[in-house]
């Protein structure tokens, strides 16, 4: 079965960095768009960024680009997610999404369990 594991979350200052990782398994990792979301509570989800099975295209959300970077390892079927710069605002519960094609416009058929990032001083 699809499994998606995320890591890396935790407390950073303001200005600071952090980079999360997914684990994927149960399926073809190469063959499909990944994409990363988060979620405030009591707020919806936010899709944040997408890359192309191949690695060939991204999608940034206003709200990170310039700030985040997403990138795979097909060859180890890891997601991988950097953010810097972090702002309060981006203290959210971050998941890991398998879209439903090779292309991240296609939407999530599988998501994660979340890991959490905080911003704080």
């Amino acid at each position: 079965q699809v499994q998606l594991v995320e890591s890396g979350g935790g407390l950073a200052q303001p200005g600071g960095s952090l980079r999360l990782s997914c684990a994927a398994s149960g399926f073809t990792f190469s063959s499909y768009a990944m994409s990363w979301a988060r979620q405030a509570p009591g707020k919806g989800l936010e899709w944040v960024s997408g890359i192309y099975s191949d690695g060939s295209d991204t999608y940034y959300a206003d709200s990170v680009k310039g700030r985040f970077t997403i990138s795979r390892d097909n060859a180890k079927n890891t997601l991988y997610l950097q953010m810097n710069s972090l702002k309060h605002e981006d203290a959210e519960l971050y998941y890991c999404a398998k879209n439903g094609s090779t292309d991240w416009g296609v939407v999530f058929d599988y998501w994660g369990q979340g890991t959490q990032v905080t911003v704080s001083s």
